[in-house]
């Protein structure tokens, strides 16, 4: 067990040499590649090379999501995925057939495996190979095929042309939020070791005083140059980023996008006051300093889609052929658009990975799953779908210089269709009013509760105290009981908060605190049979950040929430010019009576029924689980690849 185990994950370290990513849209754990031999019952052909029951069902066993059903329609579903992915496996194999590795390749590939896992010696080497059902030949001789593939791959990009300047161009111009600068301050600070210092320092700062002579006189850091956050030039100091700070001490100071001084932040044993002279907003970089970085995305999506282009060369052309009943599966064409076939493995190949989905699966029965996968899933994955096999034709009719993968075309299809997108007053100003509570900044407060059993007590307690003293010792002579409820908010409805309800609206909601030393007193108010009182320091009341602050903060949100609609607007205009059809409720409609047939039958009610035994024409079921559940023999005349027509 333990070799096996061993074996198992060095196996899917190994099996990265392998170049998948967008090759497949899901690809289960490709590891799975090495579990299976020749040897077993035969399942299917894949251009006349054998494909065994044993490997397809190593391979849905080796993601939990594929084999964790075992019967109904997303059965039938995921025994589809699994033949699709198998057969894109064996074509890619076969398609590197031509590529020289060489015997001191493989051996090298080997011995960085055997190294990287503690099995240098023959012996435990062999143990290991024997637990994954494996012997050092077949290793070496799937390990060649995997170079093969990677070098394949690795030439068919290097034939890819480079970007050109207007692909570059038009790149940067739909991709702005790419190429920004980042947000910079022109600013000074002061920090220090004494918290009543720096106190001091900034009531000092409020007053009127000159933060760069308090700074020169006081901080312990940038004192030479008045505290400036960057060198000083020609009598400025330079704009820094906000890595140039403490996380807690940018956060505070990138915040006064007006300019302004912070309040005393502690950070690693240090207080800091920092003051912000001028707030430089991201902006996009000049195309002369983005076009590297725009270039290097293009090639990489010029490499991208060329190994696109290849696997569904490979795939239209290739020529599945069940053998095993129990592994006949049925892709249709769920779709079709600009003279494109999208087959039905497409659909399940984005479900599968879905993390809403297999969240949903591990807590609803699967019947419930379906229903709900087949209503409301499914047709958004096929509607995006139509979009990104569209999307080469678009691009193509309207001569635009964009690159990239269906789905990477679909994306900047939609960009361009809303370049021209801008931001009103009027927008930001809406956007303001009806989102208030995007603004707010909540009430804080440190509270300490004092309880009394009677309200007298209490009351008495609240009047005569001042603030001079220790209030947990004051309270507790006077016959309270303190509880120290550190830094609190108020509570919401959907989020009580730390303080009794009561308690809570007399500390931010009541407008009589009693001053009380360095605080304040609450009222006492009822919190079950006792009657609590509540000493609260460093009360910040709740307050909304001016328009004034948020607008550029806005406008980004209102700008991405319009090119978003914009953008969607114009892909569907123009996928719809391409008459799509969709076959999707055909091809369930179909499924849903061809899983209902296969199922087992239930005995009349009162019949007699043997152990074991069936009604004529169903499927045992047992046979039918161990496959991932067993499909209907007949196939429809549109069946798309990984199906069970010749393609």
């Amino acid at each position: 067990m333990k070799n096996k185990k061993v074996v198992n994950v060095l196996l899917g370290v190994l099996a990265l040499l392998l170049v998948v990513g967008m090759a497949y849209q899901f690809t289960p754990n490709v590891g799975s590649l090495f579990r299976g031999q020749q040897k077993g019952t035969p399942a299917l052909k894949v251009n006349g090379q054998t494909v065994t029951a044993e490997e397809l069902e190593a391979l849905r066993r080796s993601v939990p999501v594929l084999s964790s059903v075992e019967s109904g329609v997303l059965a039938d579903d995921f025994k589809t995925l699994v033949v699709a992915q198998k057969a894109r496996q064996v074509l890619l194999t076969q398609a590197a057939k031509d590529i020289d590795v060489s015997r001191a390749d493989v051996n090298a590939e080997v011995k960085k495996v055997r190294e990287a896992n503690n099995l240098t010696d023959n012996k435990a080497w062999t143990d290991a190979l024997q637990g994954a059902g494996l012997t050092d030949a077949s290793f070496r001789q799937q390990t060649r095929d995997q170079l093969a593939v990677n070098r394949k791959v690795e030439e068919l990009q290097k034939a890819v042309q480079p970007a050109t300047d207007a692909e570059a161009r038009l790149y940067y111009d739909l991709n702005p939020q790419l190429f920004q600068s980042d947000a910079r301050i022109v600013g000074r600070e002061i920090v220090v070791a004494d918290e009543a210092k720096a106190r001091s320092l900034l009531a000092q700062v409020k007053g009127g005083a000159d933060f760069a002579q308090l700074a020169s006189q006081n901080s312990t850091e940038f004192k030479d140059r008045g505290g400036a956050l960057g060198p000083v030039e020609n009598g400025s100091p330079r704009a820094v980023a906000q890595v140039a700070l403490p996380s807690e001490v940018g956060a505070a100071a990138f915040a006064l996008t007006q300019g302004g001084v912070t309040d005393v932040i502690s950070s690693g044993g240090k207080f800091y006051i920092v003051k912000v002279e001028k707030y430089l907003p991201a902006a996009t970089k000049p195309f002369a300093e983005a076009r590297a970085d725009a270039v290097t995305a293009v090639d990489k999506q010029k490499k991208d889609a060329a190994l696109e282009q290849w696997v569904t060369d490979l795939e239209r052309t290739a020529k599945i052929e069940p053998i095993d009943p129990n592994w006949k599966t049925e892709n249709p064409v769920v779709a079709s658009v600009g003279g494109q076939n999208i087959p039905y493995s497409d659909v399940i190949g984005q479900i599968a990975p879905n993390q809403q989905f297999t969240s949903l699966l591990g807590q609803v029965p699967a019947e419930q799953v379906a229903q709900l996968v087949n209503s409301i899933l499914k047709p958004q994955v096929v509607e995006g779908l139509i979009q990104s096999y569209a999307a080469p034709k678009i691009v193509q009719a309207k001569k635009l210089a964009l690159t990239g993968t269906r789905q990477e075309l679909a994306s900047a299809l939609a960009a361009y269709g809303s370049r021209d997108v801008q931001v009103t007053d009027a927008d930001i100003q809406k956007f303001y009013l009806q989102n208030p509570k995007a603004f707010e900044t909540p009430a804080s407060a440190t509270v300490s509760e004092a309880s009394f059993a009677d309200k007298n007590k209490a009351l008495a307690f609240r009047q005569s105290w001042n603030g001079q003293g220790d209030f947990a010792a004051a309270a507790g002579k006077a016959g309270g009981t303190v509880s120290e409820r550190g830094e609190v908010k108020p509570g919401t409805p959907e989020a009580p908060g730390t303080l009794s309800p009561e308690l809570d609206a007399a500390v931010f909601t009541a407008k009589d605190l009693r001053p009380a030393g360095e605080g304040s007193l609450s009222d006492v108010v009822q919190v079950g049979k006792r009657y609590s009182v509540a000493y609260v320091t460093d009360l910040k009341r709740a307050s909304v950040q001016p328009l004034a602050e948020v607008r550029d903060q806005i406008r980004e949100q209102v700008l991405a929430q319009k090119r978003g609609q914009a953008g969607q607007a114009y892909l569907a205009k123009e996928v719809a010019a391409l008459k799509p059809v969709n076959n999707l409720q055909k091809v369930l409609t179909a499924q849903e009576k061809r899983v209902a047939a296969q199922a087992p039958k239930t005995p009349a009610t009162g019949a007699a029924a043997t152990p074991g035994s069936s009604e004529p024409g169903s499927t045992d079921k047992a046979a039918s689980g161990a496959a991932g559940g067993a499909n209907d023999s007949s196939a429809p005349a549109d069946a798309a690849p990984g199906g069970t027509t010749d393609r």
